[in-house]
């Protein structure tokens, strides 16, 4: 037989049925189990590309035929298929190394850019943005398509995944019923599981808008041009021995000829923010003295453009700092404190010009990413520090705007005062070296336009955006009550969470942390009349979904005390709502005790090694071993499931 017996020409032909008639749910599935830092463009592609490749080749086994395990029907084969593309992208392992293999490339759509409509599956994979890539592919085959949870098992295990259970157990465990977006405002989790389940509704639809059309004409007339100076050039060449050096200048290229004249900056109506559902940087009217100021404006994109060496550049990881494709929109342009800033929103970055007020001289660049972006998260950008102030341009949203001191639970916010194009007063900034006896925030309040009585914190790291600032209180019953959202951090219980910790965040980068959030998870009673403590877990999110969470234990009197970290985790996250952390306390009677306590799941905690104890409940407390004698924490969640003590590298289930 010319082929082999599973992938004949009778099982190609079924595999090629099998696509054409399950294209929508397996674009689906390509889509929200690609990772989101490609871009939606480039997701849509490679999301179409995985299934369209998903058709098994002539004389080759199929994905999972070399084992008992493997799939029994060509939808199965199919599903693998098209998991082992889309999982392929996440990053490259060691044997793809060891074959110098790479990613797939997408394919490429000229002259078009695509994205899948609002309302689809763009939600749902924002909604899993923080998930891993098998996480969120159990999601889709789990809880959309409706397959058991020992098939999504088997289904991941052929495609390559490691530990496929755990990652069916998370995807079980995703809360859609309650579930915010990151403003804080619900986003009908439930509503859009509804509208991906309705067999009307096709995921492989997308949205198309064209590119430049004048830089695809330029670009078309440049390479023309380019080719009849190349023959020139020849010719002459040919005809004589000599010839002087070429004066090469820089030009921009084809890609940025379109983008860099000022007059084609988009810049939205004024009243934009207030009759739209996408209330963020888009929704920025034009401020600023200077935006009919064409030569700053041509030397803003210019220095974007060329970015010459003498120029610095900061940027948030993984923000390009590419020129535009297209016209970027202008958010401000305008003097701020003796220098002259333009903001220009491009995509998901928006980018930070400067230079002298009275000319060209000391310019920079500043890039952060905007992608996923809000009421709170877009509602202000830093036009820039002087020694230890800074002043900031609001959102067209913002009422009111304060300051706050985060080191005191009991001040009242100061008022600031905002000038008519929506650029505050300088006001301090935190210190980041020597003590740490204040930390001021902004404390800002949206206007009862889009929404009422709506106030926030952000907190200045040093970046191009400010840090949303929230609060997630203790759980207040039995396992049964649904896990709380972060709330924002400006009552009473916040600001008193927030009091000791607040110089902690001199510790962050600057740039790349998205919101910073302090989540009670736990509370215990100290033994030898210590009082009651309270167990926090501080995670601040970078814009790619991973975080870094410092877990401390907050006595009712002192300072707290540090317990464990970790870095680039989903612990205490969205995905992470499960935590258990351990640590040796010292009482006021002098003795030391093993304590540890757990999130609102844990039903029972084990301590082994130099201690040996048991309880019964969410907290334990015994006498400490040996100091340095090794003690391992685990315990028991409400599911059965188990759940191991962070121990500053890393935590998760058994």
């Amino acid at each position: 037989m010319g082929t082999s017996q599973r992938f004949g020409t009778t099982a190609m032909e079924q595999a090629e049925a099998v696509i054409v008639e399950q294209y929508p749910r397996l674009v689906r599935l390509a889509y929200v189990t690609l990772p989101g830092t490609s871009g939606r463009h480039t997701r849509v592609l490679l999301a179409h590309k995985a299934v369209q490749r998903a058709l098994p080749r002539t004389g080759r086994g199929g994905p999972g035929a070399d084992g008992p395990g493997g799939p029994s029907t060509p939808l199965e084969d199919v599903r693998i298929r098209v998991l082992r593309a889309s999982l392929a992208p996440a990053g490259r392992t060691r044997a793809a190394l060891a074959r110098f293999a790479w990613p797939p490339a997408p394919p490429f759509v000229w002259g078009l850019r695509l994205w899948p409509p609002a309302g689809g599956i763009d939600e749902a994979a924002r909604l899993l943005a923080g998930a891993s890539g098998p996480v969120r592919a159990a999601f889709v085959l789990h809880r959309l398509d409706g397959l058991p949870e020992e098939s999504v098992v088997r289904l991941l295990g052929a495609a390559g995944a490691t530990d496929a259970a755990a990652a069916v157990r998370e995807a079980v465990a995703v809360p859609v019923g309650d579930a915010a977006g990151p403003d804080g405002v619900p986003c009908a989790a439930e509503e859009l599981l509804r509208a991906l389940r309705n067999p009307e509704f096709d995921a492989s639809v997308v949205s198309a808008r064209p590119t430049d059309l004048l830089r695809r004409r330029r670009r078309a007339r440049a390479v023309w041009a380019a080719t009849a100076a190349l023959a020139v050039a020849g010719g002459f060449l040919a005809a004589h021995t000599a010839s002087r050096a070429p004066d090469a200048r820089p030009l921009a290229g084809p890609v940025a000829a379109g983008a860099l004249d000022p007059a084609r900056l988009v810049k939205a109506p004024t009243e934009a923010w207030a009759d739209t559902a996408r209330v963020d940087f888009t929704a920025w009217p034009a401020r600023g003295a200077r935006t009919t100021d064409r030569a700053l404006l041509a030397r803003a994109l210019g220095t974007w453009a060329a970015r010459p060496r003498e120029v610095p550049v900061t940027a948030a990881p993984g923000t390009p700092t590419d020129p535009p494709a297209r016209p970027p929109q202008l958010l401000y342009a305008g003097d701020s404190d003796g220098r002259a800033v333009v903001l220009l929103l491009d995509a998901d970055r928006v980018v930070r010009y400067a230079e002298a007020a009275e000319g060209p001289r000391e310019r920079e660049l500043a890039f952060a990413r905007t992608d996923e972006s809000g009421v709170t998260t877009a509602a202000a950008l830093s036009l820039g520090r002087t020694g230890t102030a800074a002043r900031y341009l609001l959102a067209p949203w913002i009422a009111k705007a304060g300051t706050r001191d985060l080191t005191r639970a009991g001040d009242a916010a100061k008022p600031l005062a905002v000038a008519a194009d929506g650029v505050t007063a300088s006001t301090a900034v935190p210190r980041t070296a020597g003590a740490c006896d204040s930390w001021p925030a902004l404390e800002l309040t949206s206007s009862a336009r889009i929404v009422e009585k709506h106030a926030f914190v952000l907190a200045d790291l040093g970046a191009l955006t400010p840090v949303h600032l929230t609060y997630t209180p203790l759980p207040t019953g039995p396992g049964a009550v649904p896990a709380r959202q972060p709330r924002e951090a400006t009552g009473a219980a916040a600001r008193a969470a927030w009091a000791p910790v607040a110089c902690r965040l001199r510790e962050l980068p600057g740039a790349g942390v998205r919101a910073v959030n302090i989540w009670d998870f736990a509370d215990s009673d100290l033994p030898d009349g210590g009082g009651r403590a309270v167990w926090s877990c501080t995670r601040a999110s970078g814009w790619p979904g991973p975080g870094d969470v410092l877990v401390q234990l907050r006595p009712p009197a002192g300072p707290p005390q540090d317990v464990a970290r970790a870095r680039a985790t989903a612990a205490c996250g969205r995905f992470g709502q499960h935590l258990l952390a351990g640590t040796r306390w010292r009482s006021p009677a002098g003795r030391w005790y093993q304590l540890a306590a757990g999130s609102r799941e844990v039903t029972g905690i084990t301590a082994t090694g130099a201690v040996r104890a048991d309880s019964a409940g969410r907290t334990l407390v015994a006498p400490a071993g040996p100091r340095g004698a090794a003690v391992r924490v685990t315990g028991r969640l409400a599911s059965g499931a188990g759940i191991t003590a962070l121990d500053g590298a890393a935590g998760g289930r058994d």
